[in-house]
C-alpha cells in the first residue's frame, strides 16, 4: 500500500525521501531544503511551513522505524526555526559578553601598566622615599646655622698646603687679637723663670706668681736655693701644690747650676734637659723667653688647639712640637706659642669654648663644640678679654688689663 505524499504548503519543498532496495532510507535521514525566498524574507519563517524533522539515526546509520513516518507538517518546523533564531541569538550574546570581558581585560591592563610607571612598585617606593628623606636630613645636618661661619674642613678633605696656609692665617689674626702676648710668668733673669717654671706643672700661672716673690726673696741665687733646708723652702712653695716633689726639682736643678754650670742657666737645649724637672718644654719657655732662642712651647692649652685646629692628630708632645714646626717659619715659633696659650687661657677653654666670642671661627674646623650664641659666650671669657685681672703681678706695660693681686689679697 502506498503513502500518500503530504504536498508541500506555499514557500516550502517537499522533503525528497529514497530508500534503498531494502527499504532503508538513503543517506539515513530525511533531508529538507528551505527556499531562497523564505530566507531572503524577514520574518517568513513564522508565517512558513516548517519542514519534516529529520529522522533519528541509528548507531550502525539506518533510520529507525519511528523515524521513516512523516511528521506533521507544520508543528516541528516552527519549533526547529525558533531554536535556530534562539541558539543563534544566544551565541550572538556570548560572543558579544565575551568581547566585553575581553575589552574590560585590555583596559584594566593598561590601566595598571599606567599606574606602575607613575607610581613606582611597592619596595621601590619605599626605597625612593627612604633615599628622599636620606637627602634631605644629609642636607639639613651639613647646613651651618646662621651664626656660624662657612665649613671648610668638612666639605672635602683638606690638603697639606691648604692646611699650612689655614695654620699661618690663623697665627696671622691671633697676633692681631693679642698684640700683647707674653710670658705669663714674673721673673727678672733666666734663673728664675726657670725655677717658675719648674714650679708651673699642675698649677696655674697666677698661683706661681703668688709665690715666688717670697721664694726669691729668700733665696735670690742658684747658690743660695742649693744650700737652703728643704722644710722651709717646702712651706714657702706649699701653695702650688705637689710642694715636696717640687722642692727636690728645684733645690736639685739649683746644685746642678752650682756644680756644672758656674751658677749660670745655660742657653743650649741639650744642656737644660740634663737638668733635674726640666723637660723640653721648660727649655722651650727659658730658651725663647729668656734667650731669644726659638722654640715651641707644648703645653696643656697648645696640645689642645693644635688638634682642635686640625694641626695635628697626635696626643704626644713631642710629636706634637715636630708635627706643628713644620707648619711654621722658626722665627714665628717662640710667639706662636704665646698667642695660642693666650687663647685657650681666654677664649678657647677645654670644657666649654666660648665659639660665640671667638674671632678665628671662619678659621676653626671644630666651630660648635663650645657656646655659640654671643651673649652667652662673652660670659665664659677670661682675664683681660672679660674684664677680669691677668695672671702677672707685674705684667708688661702694653699689657692692656690689670694686674693679679698678690696672694691673700682680694681684687
Amino acid at each position: 500500500m502506498k503513502r500518500k505524499s503530504v504536498a508541500p504548503e506555499r514557500g516550502t519543498t517537499a522533503p525528497k525521501t529514497g530508500t534503498s532496495k531494502g527499504g532503508t532510507p538513503k543517506g539515513g535521514a530525511t533531508r529538507t531544503t528551505a527556499p531562497k525566498k523564505a530566507t531572503a524574507a524577514a520574518g517568513t519563517a513564522k508565517k512558513s511551513s516548517a519542514s519534516p524533522a529529520p529522522r533519528k539515526a541509528t548507531a550502525s546509520g539506518a533510520a529507525s522505524p519511528e523515524a521513516t513516518a512523516s511528521p506533521p507538517a507544520k508543528k516541528p518546523t516552527r519549533v526547529r526555526t525558533a531554536t535556530a533564531k534562539t541558539a543563534k541569538t544566544a551565541r550572538t550574546a556570548r560572543t558579544a559578553g565575551a568581547t566585553s570581558a575581553e575589552t574590560a581585560r585590555t583596559a584594566t591592563a593598561e590601566t595598571k601598566a599606567k599606574a606602575a610607571k607613575a607610581t613606582p612598585a611597592g619596595p621601590a617606593k619605599k626605597a625612593v622615599a627612604k633615599a628622599k628623606a636620606k637627602a634631605t636630613a644629609k642636607a639639613t645636618a651639613t647646613e651651618p646655622p646662621a651664626s656660624s661661619p662657612p665649613a671648610t674642613a668638612k666639605a672635602a678633605p683638606e690638603s697639606r698646603i691648604a692646611m699650612v696656609r689655614r695654620a699661618r692665617r690663623i697665627n696671622r689674626e691671633l697676633a692681631e687679637v693679642y698684640p700683647y702676648a707674653h710670658p705669663e710668668l714674673d721673673f727678672r733673669n733666666p734663673f728664675e723663670l726657670l725655677v717658675a717654671t719648674v714650679l708651673s706643672a699642675q698649677t696655674t700661672d697666677l698661683r706661681v706668681n703668688q709665690t715666688t716673690p717670697a721664694l726669691f726673696a729668700a733665696y735670690p741665687t742658684p747658690e743660695d736655693l742649693a744650700a737652703a733646708v728643704p722644710e722651709e723652702v717646702e712651706e714657702l712653695i706649699r701653695p702650688t701644690g705637689f710642694f715636696r716633689a717640687k722642692t727636690k726639682s728645684i733645690m736639685g736643678l739649683s746644685a746642678a747650676l752650682r756644680d756644672d754650670f758656674g751658677g749660670e742657666v745655660p742657653g743650649r737645649l741639650d744642656d737644660l734637659v740634663t737638668l733635674p724637672g726640666v723637660g723640653r718644654k721648660t727649655a722651650f719657655v727659658v730658651l725663647g723667653n729668656a734667650f731669644g732662642v726659638p722654640g715651641i712651647t707644648v703645653d696643656t692649652h697648645f696640645m689642645r688647639l693644635a688638634r682642635r685646629w686640625r694641626w695635628t692628630a697626635s696626643d704626644d708632645p713631642v710629636k706634637i712640637e715636630a708635627e706643628v714646626a713644620t707648619l711654621f717659619p722658626k722665627s714665628e715659633w717662640t710667639m706662636l706659642s704665646h698667642r695660642v696659650i693666650f687663647h685657650g687661657r681666654r677664649i678657647c677653654h677645654a670644657r666649654k669654648p666660648a665659639c660665640g666670642a671667638c674671632p678665628i671661627t671662619h678659621l676653626c674646623p671644630s666651630y660648635g663644640e663650645g657656646e655659640t650664641d654671643p651673649e652667652k659666650a662673652k660670659k665664659l671669657l677670661k682675664y683681660e678679654k672679660g674684664g677680669f685681672p691677668g695672671q702677672r703681678l707685674n705684667p708688661p706695660p702694653d699689657y692692656p688689663g690689670r694686674p693679679a693681686p698678690p696672694l691673700g689679697a682680694r681684687d
